[in-house]
């Protein structure tokens, strides 16, 4: 049987105006994390850019600058793996039976 190459290409053009779409809807969706328990909270779009960031005052003012430190990465950090999940399933459900499993692409 003979492949349908025009077929593929169609279906590969839609694919990536999908994706495209996706990508840039992404940046408009937010997820937060906090650390500390809400001293610090993160709030990063869906092409993991960081928004926000709220700090308490009761953590500045109590000058613990090493504390501090470690609640903004751990926020940062929490909020960055989130928007990065959400990003994937986005995409999956953009790419989904087309891409294999476990293939790394840029931008994903």
């Amino acid at each position: 049987m003979k492949p349908n190459i025009q077929g593929m290409m169609k279906q590969v053009q839609k694919m990536q105006a999908e994706m495209e779409k996706v990508q840039n809807e992404l940046g408009n969706k937010t997820v937060s994390e906090e650390a500390g328990g809400g001293i610090v909270k993160a709030t990063v779009n869906g092409r993991k850019e960081l928004i926000s960031l709220q700090i308490d005052n009761e953590i500045i003012n109590s000058g613990d600058k090493e504390m501090l430190e470690d609640l903004v990465v751990a926020a940062v950090n929490k909020a960055l793996e989130s928007a990065g999940k959400m990003a994937e399933e986005e995409m999956g459900s953009v790419t989904k039976g087309m891409i294999p499993p476990g293939l790394n692409i840029p931008g994903f």
